[in-house]
């Protein structure tokens, strides 16, 4: 079974734990990881590129100039494609690009991420957080104990805590997210993961 250290609020190193070796010792499977993380970007992208063809376009109904004696090739249309204020060919259209990944996918690509910072040693345990409510201070401090480096550092809660949300708005290089809600994307996207106690046991809940 993985083992990974314990800090503790003030930075200070505690106990090694032992995690379980289904989540956070699974081994490394790319083109999986990769296959879920660009579906995971593709359902973000919002599709409204749109461009008007040349039924769309307004106006074009009369022929822009006769048909014969002006030496010109013949125009039916001032919409046409090739005409300035014409109709578009082949443009974008609003479309959807989500696709569909299967649960066990996303879980397994979840477990692959989870285990690769395991073995980089970029993952750590959060013995316990503590907010008396939402203030900016207590979190910084939180942050350069915990990440001593300053890198882009991810931390999972067991449930969701309004306070430590609302803390870490204005800290840059720190997000905090629920135990439910991450997916593979943000464990990559982040140097180091760190985990609040119960926010372990809340993945092995999910992911078991």
């Amino acid at each position: 079974m993985p083992s990974v250290k314990t800090i503790k609020s003030d930075g200070s190193a505690g106990r090694a734990v032992k995690l379980n070796d289904g989540i956070f010792g699974v081994e490394a499977n790319g083109t999986l990881v990769h296959q879920v993380v660009v579906a995971i970007q593709n359902a973000r992208r919002q599709g409204n590129a749109e461009t008007k063809t040349r039924k769309e376009v307004r106006g074009g109904g009369a022929k822009p100039f006769r048909q014969k004696g002006t030496g010109r090739a013949r125009q039916g249309s001032s919409r046409e494609p090739h005409m300035r204020g014409g109709g578009t060919v082949f443009g974008p259209h609003r479309r959807s690009y989500r696709q569909k990944t299967p649960v066990k996918m996303k879980r397994k690509a979840l477990c692959c991420a989870l285990s690769d910072r395991v073995r980089g040693d970029a993952l750590s345990v959060l013995d316990s957080l503590t907010l008396d409510g939402p203030s900016t201070k207590p979190m910084r401090e939180l942050f350069a104990n915990i990440s001593p480096e300053g890198r882009r550092t991810l931390l999972v809660t067991g449930a969701h805590d309004e306070n430590a949300l609302i803390s870490s708005r204005n800290i840059p290089r720190l997000i905090v997210r629920t135990a439910c809600d991450i997916n593979a994307l943000d464990i990559l996207s982040a140097h180091r993961v760190v985990l609040v106690k119960d926010a372990v046991e809340a993945l092995e809940k999910r992911l078991s």
